[in-house]
């Protein structure tokens, strides 16, 4: 059994004041599979406390095997304190939420340039690599750099009319940072591993990148 982080976001709205927070599926297939592989999952937050949910992603009947997974949503830990050396692995899924309070967290960077250098599996789907924005590694590199990877695409940030509201486009952020970020179709699963580095671009990658995650943990 492995022990998993999974990072979620506490940011609540965007900057025309629409709700905005976790996408719901990104993180509820994750955590299920996690859990039912027989792994120990803690689910921490910057600000700890009850993860805001993305009403877009909640729109129709909540799963009912979603339900475990949602009650963790509840009552999430603080980042700051946390360590790596508890950790196996982590696991961050994104929502726009994730924009605004993971792009230069100190306590992400500081847990991320960890795992990186201790070889940990770092897994993350959509907006979840906003996280990755700000990390350096050890040798003084951005995290990505030299990584191939992908997240939510720039043609993606457009269709869904949140391109005038992000800070950033995520993937070019990450091309900026020097990541080799490959972009497949719109809205289907399409999913990168490159050494420690598991990325899914989109909420129908959560499952792949899930069981991509528990593969190497069973190795």
């Amino acid at each position: 059994m492995a022990h998993v982080l999974m990072i979620v976001t506490s940011a609540d709205r965007m900057p025309n004041g629409e709700p905005t927070g976790l996408w719901l599926e990104e993180f509820a297939i994750p955590y299920s599979l996690l859990r039912d592989a027989g792994h120990a999952i803690t689910v921490a937050s910057p600000r700890g406390g009850a993860t805001p949910i993305d009403p877009r992603s909640a729109e129709e009947e909540t799963p009912a095997e979603w339900g475990d997974a949602a009650a963790r949503l509840r009552e999430t830990e603080v980042l700051d304190g946390l360590q790596a050396d508890g950790f196996d692995a982590v696991f961050i899924p994104g929502g726009h939420g994730t924009m605004f309070d993971f792009p230069g967290n100190l306590d992400i960077g500081r847990l991320l340039a960890k795992f990186h250098d201790a070889g940990k599996p770092i897994a993350s789907v959509c907006h979840g690599p906003a996280a990755f924005v700000g990390v350096m590694r050890a040798d003084g590199r951005p995290l990505v750099e030299g990584y191939t990877l992908t997240a939510f695409s720039d043609v993606e940030e457009k269709l869904v009319r949140l391109d005038d509201q992000v800070p950033f486009l995520l993937s070019e952020r990450l091309r900026e940072l020097g990541g080799k970020v490959e972009n497949g179709l719109p809205m289907l699963s399409h999913v990168r591993e490159d050494r420690n580095l598991i990325t899914g671009q989109n909420p129908a990658s959560s499952k792949k990148a899930a069981e991509l995650l528990i593969a190497r943990l069973a190795d």
